[in-house]
């Protein structure tokens, strides 16, 4: 080995040791000053470094031995110091894992179950703009609020994108890339753009193509909605 790529081993050895000194000191965990700003953050939880950004965390609750990955946003409430009330605006189970660059982004009400697995770059959102005025901008007008409970045990692709008013049912599972707005029950598999379902599990029937009475295309397509 020649004097040069030796050094460049060396320095590159300790460039690899710092950042993971730096990534261990990063993490948030319920005993760093960041993790008691959260409502709850339960017992081995842990969100990476480098985080998303993150605010209105007394508004925010995650279980215990959740995972949230590097750069996932979180945040409750329209920006940092705004009085959301008296009670957790987002919550997130536990033992759930929330894959990197993924945004929660809560307003109203956000319940993610226990055990859900996220892709990165998931979007989950309860709040979304409106066209109600066809002469103002989108951006200016009023958004509205509508709840998103996601289910204990599903699974949601990347770069899935749950909607204002979304409610999953039990251990479903969301494809990647989806566009998610309805009403989906339990043991689901929900695909596209609009988002429906394309497969069920039910105990009489066990797996089967989707019922005639399932979701079909994505409401929140139409202005307003």
């Amino acid at each position: 080995m020649s004097p040069r790529s030796a050094v460049r081993r060396i320095f590159g050895g300790l460039i690899h040791r710092a950042w993971a000194a730096v990534r261990d000191s990063g993490t948030i965990t319920p005993g760093t000053p960041a993790g008691y700003r959260f409502r709850r953050l339960g017992e081995g939880a842990c969100l990476s470094f480098p985080p998303g950004a993150i605010f209105g965390e007394a508004w925010i609750e995650i279980g215990d031995h959740t995972l949230i990955g590097e750069r996932v946003s979180i945040s409750a409430g329209m920006g940092p110091g705004v009085d959301l009330g008296p009670h957790s605006i987002v919550r997130i189970g536990g033992g759930c894992s929330i894959g990197r660059g993924s945004h929660i982004v809560g307003h109203q009400s956000i319940d993610i179950g226990d055990d859900v697995f996220a892709g990165p770059y998931v979007y989950i959102t309860d709040q979304n703009h409106v066209y109600d005025d066809p002469e103002t901008p989108i951006g200016r007008q009023w958004p509205r609020n509508k709840p998103v409970v996601i289910g204990s045990g599903s699974w949601l692709g990347t770069g899935a994108i749950i909607l204002p008013g979304t409610r999953i049912g039990r251990q479903s599972v969301v494809a990647a890339g989806s566009v998610v707005n309805g009403d989906f029950p339990d043991h689901c598999v929900i695909a596209g753009v609009p988002a429906k379902i394309v497969r069920r599990h039910t105990p009489d029937m066990g797996w089967h193509p989707p019922l005639k009475a399932d979701p079909g295309p994505l409401r929140a397509l139409r202005p307003g909605a």
